[in-house]
C-alpha cells in the first residue's frame, strides 16, 4: 500500500482521533446497544439496529485510521528542496486575472482543509503547483476553466 505523508500535527490529529474513537465513541456506541435490548424484540427494534449500523460505520473508521497510521511517514522539512513547491511548503500565490493575493499550504489528502488554507497535492491546484519556483507563471486547468498564478513566495 502506498505511504500516507503527514505533518506533526496531521499525524498528531489522526492519533487523537482513533484515541478518541476507540476509549469514547465506542463506549457510547456499547451504551446505545445496551439501550436498545433492554426495549424488547430486537427484530423489530429500530433503536437497536440504528446503533449496530453506528458500530459498524466507527469500527470501519477505527480500522481505516489504523491503516493510514501504520503507513505514515512524517514530512521532514529537512528532506525536501525549499526553492520549488513540494509537500508540506506554504505557497504564496498571485491571481493574475484578479490581482487576489492568497497563501496555501500543500498537504496530503488526509490534512485537506480548505477553509484553513489546506489543499491537497492530489487536486488540480496542487498537482499543477508542484516542482515551480517562485516567480513562475503557472496555468493549471479546472473544471471551471484555466487559473493563472504567479508565485511570489515559498516558505517552509
Amino acid at each position: 500500500m502506498d505511504e500516507v505523508y503527514l505533518t506533526r500535527e496531521g499525524y498528531e490529529k489522526l492519533k487523537s482521533e482513533l484515541e478518541y474513537l476507540e476509549r469514547v465513541k465506542r463506549k457510547e456506541i456499547t451504551k446505545a446497544i445496551a439501550h436498545a435490548r433492554a426495549m424488547g424484540d430486537l427484530g423489530e427494534n429500530a433503536e437497536y439496529d440504528s446503533a449496530r449500523d453506528e458500530q459498524a460505520r466507527c469500527e470501519e473508521h477505527i480500522s481505516q485510521l489504523k491503516g493510514k497510521l501504520s503507513r505514515v511517514r512524517l514530512i521532514d522539512d529537512e528532506d525536501i528542496p525549499k526553492d520549488k513547491v513540494f509537500i508540506g511548503a506554504k505557497v504564496t500565490l498571485v491571481d493574475l486575472d484578479t490581482d487576489e493575493q492568497f497563501e496555501y499550504m500543500l498537504v496530503s489528502k488526509e490534512e485537506a482543509d480548505y477553509e484553513k488554507g489546506k489543499i491537497s497535492i492530489e487536486s488540480p491546484i496542487g498537482k499543477g503547483l508542484l516542482q515551480h519556483k517562485e516567480n513562475e507563471v503557472v496555468e493549471i486547468s479546472i473544471p471551471a476553466g484555466i487559473l493563472k498564478y504567479k508565485i511570489i513566495k515559498i516558505a517552509r
